[in-house]
Parts: C-alpha cells; structure tokens; sequence
C-alpha cells in the first residue's frame, strides 16, 4: 500500500479488493469444475452452459438498480447487504445436489455479486477522490479483481482437487465473512442527496432484453434461430430495448441517464469497456478447453499454460494508469484495445501451426494479456471520474452494463461460433451417418472438451475440428476488438473526423 493512505482507507480497499477477489473467482474458477459437475449432477452441455451464463445474465439485471439503490440509500449500506447475499447465495450453491437447483442458485449469487461489483466502484471513487491515492487504489483493486478471474481456472482446480467441488462455492462462505467485518469498520457512508426514486420501468425492461438476446444465441441451435419461437424472444428483445429507451427519456430520475455520453471521455471509455468483454474475458472461459482438449495438457498443465494469458493482467494495470495519466486516456485506451486484438490475431496462428503447442500459443497470450492490462483500470477510473462524484453509483453502474452485457452476450456468442466450427469442420472431414440435430449434439459435445463423444473419430479429425472452431472465436475477438478500438478513437478524438473530412475536400 502506500503511506498517503490512512488506516481506514486501508481497511475500506482492502474490503473492496476482497470482494473483487470473490466476484472474479466465481465466473472464472466454474469452469475448472464444470467435467465434475457434469458427472456428480448428471448435468447436459445445456446446462452447464447455462451454470455460467445464469451467473453473467443475473450480474446485468441488478447493475443499474444498485448504482441507484446505493446512491439513494447510502453506498456502504448497499454494499454490506451486498456482500451477507453473495455468502449466503454461495452456501446454497455449495449444498445443492440437482443442477437446476444450482442454476437457481447460480442466478441468485449473480444478482448479488452484481450488486456487490457496482458498490466497490462507488465506494472506491467516494473513498479515494485525490488524483494520486485514486490512482492508488484503482491499481490496486485492478490487480486483485485480476487474480480472480486469472487464477480462478487453477484455484478452482486445486480446490476441487484437495477438497471437494462444493468449496469452490463454499469458501465464499468465509471470505464474505471477513470482507463483511473490514467493510463494517473501514468504509464510510455516502448518499446522492439527488437520488429521490428508483426506476423500475428501466431496470426491468433492460433486464428483459439482455437475458432475451443472451437466450436467444445459447438456445437459438436447438429453437431455430428463424423459427416462430427463435424471432418471438429477439422481437421480445428488441422492443424491450425500445421500452428501456423511452422509459428512460421520460424519466425524472433515469438510472441511465443518456446525458452523459456528451462527455468524450466518459463514452470512449464505455467502448473499452464493451471492447475487453467481446474478447478477453469471455474467451478465458474457453481457452482451458483449448489447452487440455485441443493440445492434450491434463488440468494441472493447461493451468499453467493459462497463466500467460492471465498473468499480465495482474501486472500491468498500475503501468496503464500512469499511462493514462500521463499521456491521458483518449491514446492508452484504444492503443490497450488494439494491443488485445494483436494478441488474438497471433493466438489465431499459433493455434494452426502444425505442431500446435503452449510455445505457439505463448505469444499471443501474452499480447492480449497485456493489452487487457493496459486498459482495464484507465476505463474504469475515466468512466467514475469524468461524471461529478455524487453520481459515481450511476456512472459505474453504467460502465458495469457494458461490461457484464457484453460479457454475458459474448459468452453465449462464442460458445456458438465455437460449436458452429466444429460443426463445419466435422461435416467436411467426416461423412457420418447422422442427422442435423445429433451432428449438432456431437459438435456441441466436442466443443465442450469431450473428445471421446464419438469413437469413430479420429483424433486428427477431433483436433482439426476443435481448431477450426478456436480459429473462428480468435478471429472474431481479434477483429471485434479492433473494430471497438477504432471506434474508441474517434469518439476520444474528435480531430480525427474533422481532419479526415478536410483532406477528403482537398
């Protein structure tokens, strides 16, 4: 820490980082546990799919009612509540022993875990407001939320392995206890005296709409994403866009309050934001299938491997936010953007040379890692910090949505570019006499890690499969990031436009 801190700012980070840890670990650790679970619950690929998407989807329905709930009712307050739901949502996924019960219960740690993440950003920017111990502790907070999700692939792993995977759950338990106690006598409380009602025409119908697109790519192979069921929930998603629009213009008191994207720096900011989870964040989820199903590494190994992806994360948030001080946040955030999507591109051709390996896949890990390092926390400092501190729950709110909608829409969007690789691969390599649907079934398995669904196979078919599929994911993070960077840069630099648009008159 640093001794510009004072004893109760100290314990108010340190209640914050620890939260941070515990929302991070549990999107990435699932994963490490999801083969496991598939055994001890008797869980389909459907569903475990849908034990982490419950987790995301959940996060974003509660994003904006909490920024305005712990504006309204005092930060630390909400923050506190936050933290006793999410241990004991954790307990109640720890003891199920059905899997719908535990996506219940998923949804349920999600929606606290979600209210828990937006306290941390609103408690941070009331508690640290000097440009300095700000920059402090949002390097801080960067570092730890990044080990959570970084390291949450092997620490789920080894806590699976040494105990039992219920504590991958329960440990939340008694982290929630002692984050409890630190945030009880660290942080102080601190209200918007503005914030005189809460919106719930507008939480529900955003609500509404992210969960219908998330629905409808998850399920939209099995519905038909042009039958009559398929186009009813995108139309459902849609107008319920519309709604939240509207609902916001007519508001007195809007939880989104459009105003603020006529600050630069605020909405190129909310484009990094939306960047980092089209791309990195998502793809974490998948890469450990790449390690162990496509390269053949057992848990322990693709664990290791994974930390080249991750381990820049943990380093490089305080380098990009003296960055941005210095050299201010219209240039390190698309150039943070841009590194990732490199990163991507190079993973894209590592993973078809011929033989593919961790060493192939070393470079561009390493890039996007850095890249994902260099942006992170100068997107979350410039979105709190452009808008007036009485309204740091709505601006974090609104950087939070962007986040976790992008994060709980792109997890769904990979997973399908993933399964629809492999299925084309599969129906060019191998002629097998079965229909669309269980051709499907077999790809989604495949996709999932499962190598051995059909015997038939061979493992050169399985891997080329399997590396048609990544190579479609890698290219669509790459160029999805590229293209958010671009667009990142022109709303940091107006000059950009105006002086493309004077040479194209010359």
């Amino acid at each position: 820490m640093s001794s510009s801190l004072t004893r109760r700012s100290v314990i108010a980070l340190s209640a914050v980082c620890l939260s941070s840890l515990m929302f991070g670990l549990e999107i990435s650790s699932i994963p490490a546990i999801l083969p496991t679970l598939e055994q001890v619950l008797h869980a389909d690929f459907k569903q475990l799919q849908w034990i982490m998407n419950a987790y995301t989807i959940a996060v974003t329905t509660v994003l904006m009612a909490t920024g305005t709930l712990a504006d309204r009712y005092g930060r630390k307050r909400s923050f506190i509540i936050a933290i006793v739901a999410f241990g004991l949502t954790s307990l109640i996924c720890g003891v199920t022993e059905h899997v719908l019960a535990l996506i219940a219960a998923r949804f349920l740690q999600g929606m606290s875990g979600g209210a828990m993440l937006i306290c941390q950003i609103a408690v941070l920017s009331h508690e640290f407001q000097g440009g300095k111990e700000r920059a402090i502790a949002f390097g801080w907070w960067g570092i730890i939320f990044g080990i959570g999700l970084g390291f949450g692939p092997i620490i789920g792993g080894a806590i699976a392995a040494v105990l039992n995977w219920t504590w991958v759950f329960l440990v939340h338990v008694v982290f929630a206890v002692v984050a409890l106690a630190l945030a009880a006598s660290g942080v102080r409380e601190s209200k918007d005296p503005k914030a005189t009602s809460l919106d719930v025409a507008g939480i529900l119908t955003l609500s509404l709409s992210v969960f219908c697109l998330a629905f409808y790519i998850t399920q939209g192979p099995d519905l038909g994403f042009a039958s009559a069921s398929g186009l009813a929930i995108l139309g459902l998603s849609v107008a319920s866009l519309v709604a939240f629009v509207i609902a916001e213009k007519v508001s007195l008191r809007p939880m989104f309050d459009f105003s603020v994207f006529r600050v630069r720096d605020f909405s190129g900011a909310i484009i990094g934001s939306a960047a980092m989870n089209i791309s990195f964040w998502p793809f974490m989820i998948y890469l450990p299938i790449w390690f162990q199903a496509g390269l053949g590494y057992d848990s322990v190994a693709a664990g290791l491997a994974l930390l080249a992806y991750t381990l820049p994360t943990l380093v490089m948030p305080p380098l990009g936010e003296r960055l941005s001080l210095r050299y201010r946040p219209g240039l390190v955030i698309p150039a943070g953007l841009f590194t990732i999507g490199l990163g991507f591109v190079l993973m894209k051709f590592g993973s078809a040379t011929a033989p593919a390996s961790w060493l192939t896949m070393l470079p561009g890990c390493l890039i996007a890692g850095v890249g994902l390092g260099l942006t992170n926390t100068p997107v979350t400092n410039t979105t709190t910090g452009s808008v007036s501190s009485d309204r740091a729950g709505m601006a974090s709110g609104i950087d939070m949505s962007a986040r976790m909608v992008s994060l709980a829409i792109n997890i769904a969007m990979m997973g399908f570019i993933l399964s629809s690789g492999v299925l084309a691969s599969l129906k060019s390599a191998a002629p097998l006499q079965l229909g669309d649907a269980e051709l499907r079934q077999l790809a989604e398995r495949i996709a999932a890690g499962n190598t051995g669904a059909v015997p038939e196979l061979s493992a050169s078919v399985v891997h080329e499969a399997l590396a048609q599929g990544f190579g479609w994911v890698m290219l669509y993070g790459g160029v999805g990031v590229w293209v958010l960077a671009g667009i990142s840069i022109l709303i940091f630099n107006p000059r950009v436009v105006r002086t493309a648009k004077v040479q194209g008159t010359d």
